[in-house]
């Protein structure tokens, strides 16, 4: 039977498949659950919500993802761009209101936190006691996602409108290496590290980033508008940006695979690409589900796992033969229980941890008694991917909903899942699995 929290309990953590619940958030719960175990206990951390054009969702007040929903039910194909009024193409950056990234190899997470800011918080050393570090510069302009680019010690690349600010830590001693003509008027407020912006990839024509992803060795990071019509590959140490043009336009997501092989690009239209990057050629797909809302690799790169806006079924592609090859084939993933039992009829955000043994759903509206839940799924991949639901993940506040949702697969002892929540407040789950329990 799959674990609920009750209305007005809070989610602690999962212990073998047990979903721990507690009546309020405290590091004294989080200590005698899981601080035990992971010697480690995540605070909450608090941060300011700022919706420039609507309130929580499940407030009454329709919010930019609910109408966009209703626009996309409306549009086939094309530009969106060219679909919608003046009024309405402001809604576009903020389908995805919040973005959060783990580390790939340390304990610091990182989330935008406002309009202009981004907070990191580093866990390492016990993290106990520590304060979130916020970054803020003049370049730094309506920030929409984030991630950490690999295999580049502690190195952190925010998409904004504009362009990519690229922040490094700086230590005493050893200070970060800046590009020539970047204002180092930054501010990085908070204890700790101190943070430099060290390059800006200025984007064509003053655009909004709007879809962010590195290349796995961190050479290449990947970068689009919704008011392009191109995706564009940088050089980060040359500072050289390449465009792809394929009318490609209204690109909404954009993902690499692990292993560098492979590169996925979502448009709000409901088509989608799957590229090998040897040749850079693609093969296009389309959908009758809505856009694509969230896609995540299998840790292999071999398989792509997608959610569409207006289904409860996943889909998976998977590649019959080795890179480059775009031989793939299209197989439903069902999750019965998020239609049975929510009654949502689209999904929100999906993240897959990298072992592929956590699989968290994000949906849309829901009935009184499940909505603004994360689903949380065991998951078993052979031939084809088997998703099993351990149960559902509430937030703190009154009618809390996840806003953005990422894994940090560092631990033994299983992932961490971390949520920002409309709350204004972003808390990390440990998810404990038996066989990392007892390993």
């Amino acid at each position: 039977m799959p674990s609920f929290p009750q209305p007005g309990s809070v989610t602690v953590c999962e212990i073998n498949r047990d979903l721990i619940t507690a009546e309020s958030l405290s590091d004294d719960q989080a200590k005698e659950t899981y601080g035990k175990i992971l010697g480690v206990v995540f605070s909450a951390i608090p941060y300011q919500l700022d919706y420039p054009l609507s309130q929580s969702p499940d407030r009454g007040v329709e919010s930019p993802v609910s109408r966009l929903w209703g626009l996309l039910q409306a549009v086939s194909y094309g530009p969106l761009k060219n679909l919608v009024g003046s009024d309405d193409e402001r809604l576009l950056p903020n389908v995805d209101l919040r973005c959060l990234s783990w580390h790939q190899k340390k304990d610091i997470l990182a989330f935008v936190s406002a309009r202009n800011q981004v907070t990191i918080r580093d866990y390492g050393d016990s993290g106990e006691g520590k304060d979130p570090c916020v970054l803020m510069n003049d370049l730094q302009r309506e920030v929409k996602l984030l991630e950490w680019r690999p295999n580049a010690g502690k190195t952190l690349s925010v998409a904004c409108k504009g362009g990519i600010c690229i922040w490094s830590a700086s230590y005493l001693g050893n200070s970060a290496c800046m590009r020539s003509g970047i204002n180092s008027g930054s501010l990085s407020r908070g204890s700790g590290v101190r943070w430099t912006l060290v390059d800006f990839l200025r984007s064509h024509g003053d655009e909004q980033i709007s879809a962010l992803s590195w290349s796995p060795d961190g050479r290449y990071v990947a970068s689009a508008s919704y008011e392009s019509s191109s995706f564009t590959i940088w050089d980060v140490a040359q500072g050289v940006g390449t465009p792809i043009r394929r009318g490609l336009g209204s690109i909404s997501l954009l993902k690499w695979s692990p292993t560098g092989d492979y590169f996925f690009a979502a448009k709000f239209d409901g088509t989608f690409y799957l590229w090998e990057t040897n040749t850079w050629t693609s093969e296009p797909w389309s959908s009758t589900s809505g856009f694509v809302t969230g896609a995540a690799w299998d840790p292999d790169g071999r398989m792509i796992l997608i959610a569409f806006s207006e289904s409860s079924t996943l889909g998976s592609i998977h590649f019959a033969t080795k890179p480059p090859s775009l031989d793939a084939q299209l197989f439903p993933v069902d999750l019965p229980e998020l239609k049975s039992l929510t009654n949502s009829g689209g999904i929100e955000k999906i993240a897959w941890d990298a072992s592929g043994e956590r699989l968290a759903v994000s949906y849309k509206d829901g009935n009184e008694l499940y909505k603004g839940l994360i689903a949380l799924y065991d998951v078993k991949r052979a031939t084809l991917i088997t998703p099993s639901l351990i149960g559902f993940i509430r937030g703190p506040g009154d009618d809390p909903k996840p806003l953005t949702f990422s894994f940090h697969d560092k631990f033994k002892q299983g992932p961490l899942l971390s949520v920002c929540w409309s709350s204004g407040i972003c808390i990390t789950y440990p998810l404990m699995i038996r066989s990392h329990v007892l390993a």
